[in-house]
């Protein structure tokens, strides 16, 4: 089976449950009353606000790579609140940025429900999100300097990768290398710190935690050139929301940068919003199994950097036999 097909048929997603880890469940359960606590306000617009995107689902999938982290440095027993307090700190930034991104992108809806610049206003979205922010900030902060530092490093990776992402907005000529850092900001640096911060508050050795933390920052960015690639390939049920939707926005990724490279006819088209039969031009060309196998090999690249980082970790197996899983997992996935 060509790649290019893999994203249509193979129709698997990628979970905390994957990872497969005793005392994950407890622990994530734990996890949720202590973020709950962290969205709490006494005004009811923003504790209203704060709570429509936390609580509304998500994988759980950054908070559980740290907690997986503090199990392959201390074993497989339930983990400390401290390390309970640094998973929460990275979901509520990937939340505050959930918050920020529906704002800059016109989104209508998010986790199958109203987005919250739409439940709310645009606004109140970004007000919010700065709360979210401000909350992960506090709780990093209780956990020392070191922690707090690498949590607002990594605020500043997601906005330089969403400014990356805004100058190449409709950019014809937008290169791998500027895709490459665009992810690396926006996600890769979030499934990085996860992993560190897990690492760090449980107390691994400073090559563990740098090795989890590549490890992390390679996941992200597999985890996301393949999500690009799903928005090309997959079907719109399975998406939930229309095929290329990353096009009609402007924001061009791999398989359609490869394709104005060596089609003109994409690059005549790119450039501006496109009409209906524009799209469906481009999708058909993008949708060529040299593109599709060029993005993923990429992808693949990255899962095996992520694969060889383990190596230099002192983890405990059974964890290691996990995030090697990860690594399958996000190869296959849909969602």
């Amino acid at each position: 089976m060509r790649q290019s097909h893999i994203f249509r048929h193979n129709l698997k997603e990628v979970k905390p449950t994957d990872l497969n880890l005793a005392p994950l469940e407890g622990d994530l359960n734990r996890f949720e009353e202590i973020l709950e606590k962290n969205i709490q306000s006494d005004l009811p617009l923003m504790r209203d606000a704060a709570r429509h995107v936390v609580l509304a689902g998500g994988k759980r999938l950054r908070p559980a790579l740290a907690l997986a982290c503090a199990y392959g440095v201390n074993g497989l027993e339930p983990t400390t609140d401290d390390v309970l307090k640094g998973a929460c700190a990275i979901e509520l930034v990937h939340a505050g940025s959930l918050h920020h991104d529906d704002v800059i992108d016109n989104a209508t809806t998010r986790r199958a429900i109203p987005s919250v610049n739409v439940q709310f206003t645009n606004t109140v979205a970004i007000l919010s999100g700065d709360y979210l922010l401000s909350q992960a900030s506090m709780l990093a902060a209780s956990l020392g300097a070191d922690v707090s530092a690498l949590l607002a490093e990594t605020i500043s990776q997601l906005a330089i990768g969403q400014i990356i992402e805004q100058q190449n907005l409709f950019d014809a000529r937008r290169t791998r290398e500027q895709y490459l850092l665009a992810i690396e900001g926006k996600t890769a640096s979030l499934f990085a710190s996860a992993c560190k911060i897990g690492a760090m508050v449980a107390g691994a050795e400073t090559e563990t935690v740098e090795a989890l933390h590549n490890y992390g920052y390679n996941i992200g960015m597999t985890f996301q050139i393949i999500d690009d690639l799903l928005d090309l390939t997959a079907d719109e049920e399975v998406l939930g929301k229309p095929a290329g939707h990353d096009v009609t926005e402007g924001v061009y990724t791999l398989p359609v940068i490869f394709a104005a490279s060596n089609d003109a006819r994409v690059k005549e088209v790119l450039g501006d919003h496109l009409t209906a039969a524009e799209l469906d031009e481009v999708l058909v060309i993008a949708r060529e199994p040299r593109f599709i196998d060029q993005t993923f090999s990429i992808a693949r690249d990255y899962g095996l950097r992520a694969a060889e980082s383990l190596a230099y970790a002192q983890i405990n197996a059974e964890v290691r036999d996990s995030f090697t899983r990860v690594i399958d997992g996000l190869l296959t996935r849909t969602f």
